[in-house]
């Protein structure tokens, strides 16, 4: 079992079937959108101007793993004024949609950043992200995700997309390089 120690603040149990030892390796978290920061469910207005719902939870988890230094990136295959719009809000600058090559998008950041496939983490959960899944350090898929990307990666989420899955999945991997509580007592300080 891990536990993260706050010190002041309560203690809090992380699922020990999350594999640590490769989460300790991350230095950068790829996200896919639609099934993992949202519920996958698309929303059309009467204009036809699609519309999705994203967890404010899993903002602030973005923001934690940019505040410890890790490089956070969304690689999508739909192209979507709304996913635009909250990478802006979210700050986050490696920002890729409309790809169906994923693993090659990959690649290339990998060698942007001077990092291995070890050193990376992703969530996807349909077929589309399974090139990525198999290659990468440390494999995460939602609970709702397709049973065979569930089958093949190293750790599912309690929690579904777009339900706080990315803020759990960034909580486990803080708390195996041991930043998870460092950060809790800044923001709890401020």
């Amino acid at each position: 079992m891990i536990v993260a120690d706050t010190g002041k603040l309560a203690a809090f149990e992380l699922d020990p079937a999350f594999p640590g030892d490769l989460a300790r390796k991350v230095r950068l978290i790829a996200l896919d959108v639609d099934g993992i920061l949202t519920d996958g469910g698309l929303y059309y207005d009467a204009s036809g101007l699609t519309m999705k719902r994203f967890d404010c939870q899993d903002g602030v988890a973005v923001k934690l793993a940019q505040q410890a230094g890790l490089v956070v990136v969304i690689i999508t295959g739909m192209e979507s004024a709304a996913v635009e719009q909250r990478v802006r809000v979210l700050g986050i600058e490696e920002f890729h949609s409309g790809i169906f090559d994923k693993a090659s998008v990959m690649q290339s950041l990998l060698d942007k950043y001077g990092l291995t496939w070890d050193e990376a983490a992703y969530a996807g959960d349909d077929w589309l992200d399974l090139p990525v899944l198999r290659r990468v350090g440390l494999s995460m898929t939602v609970c709702d995700a397709q049973p065979e990307v569930r089958g093949l990666v190293h750790y599912v989420s309690r929690r579904g997309g777009g339900r706080g899955a990315v803020r759990e999945l960034v909580r486990h991997i803080l708390a195996a390089q041991g930043k998870l509580a460092e950060l809790l007592d800044g923001w709890a300080s401020k």
